[in-house]
């Protein structure tokens, strides 16, 4: 059983853990119940009705949230010489072709988002065991491939989240930071939870969005009442 801190379970006595809350009502209880001395990150996890064993259950995409995720996104941009300017132009951190690969194989990796344009994946597949593991590999389904890079690198400095369900159906996406304050959280979920819901695959049987939670990075979890959900995106 996981052992908490004495400031963990302090916060966690400020409400029932068992209990589901409306999902505004859950933001809120997350942001009071953080008790760290950093701007922590705010959290979601969602438990989907889906299989991803299956291929056509698997839910992967992005989404520009309204209000940013709160901090600096450094971005390369794998390209041919007549993109880079582009790339440069959006604020792309670092971008290159061949060169670019070598240097990530040599071990560098001081970088939070990575874009290709399509004649540069099988470059970029020779370092896809360094970047697959990391969550950095480019892929087309959530827009990091593409031969648009000057759009996506200002999508994604401007606060884009990528999310992708895991092996047991949970998706985990960041919504922004604590001292953004719960209306801005809010606003941020919305989109996510739209997206997601825009995903849901036609093969996915019964209830889709079985479970939610929020937390701040170091705070407690508050469920959410997912029978709230539909209420809380018509606003």
């Amino acid at each position: 059983m996981t052992k908490h801190g004495k400031n963990y379970n302090k916060a966690s006595e400020g409400f029932d853990a068992s209990q589901r809350f409306a999902v505004a009502d859950a933001v809120k209880l997350a942001l009071e119940s953080s008790f760290a001395k950093f701007d922590e990150t705010v959290d979601v996890a969602i438990n989907l009705g889906v299989d991803p064993k299956y291929s056509d259950q698997m839910v992967r995409g992005a989404v520009p949230l309204p209000n940013g995720l709160g901090k600096t996104i450094r971005v390369i941009v794998f390209c041919k010489t007549d993109k880079e300017a582009e790339a440069r132009d959006a604020g792309a951190d670092e971008c290159g072709g061949d060169d670019l690969v070598e240097k990530i194989k040599g071990g560098w990796m001081d970088f939070d988002s990575a874009i290709a344009t399509p004649d540069m994946m099988a470059k970029v597949g020779q370092i896809g065991r360094m970047l697959g593991p990391r969550g950095l590999m480019p892929n087309a389904k959530t827009g990091t491939v593409t031969f648009n890079v000057g759009d996506a690198v200002r999508e994604v400095k401007a606060g884009r989240v990528e999310f992708k369900v895991d092996k047991a159906g949970i998706l985990h996406a960041p919504i922004g930071k604590k001292s953004f304050g719960a209306e801005k959280l809010c606003q941020n979920l919305t989109a996510l939870l739209d997206a997601v819901n825009r995903l849901k695959p036609s093969t996915a049987k019964g209830t889709y969005l079985k479970a939610m939670a929020v937390a701040t990075t170091m705070g407690p979890g508050v469920k959410v009442d997912t029978l709230t959900i539909r209420k809380f995106l018509e606003g």
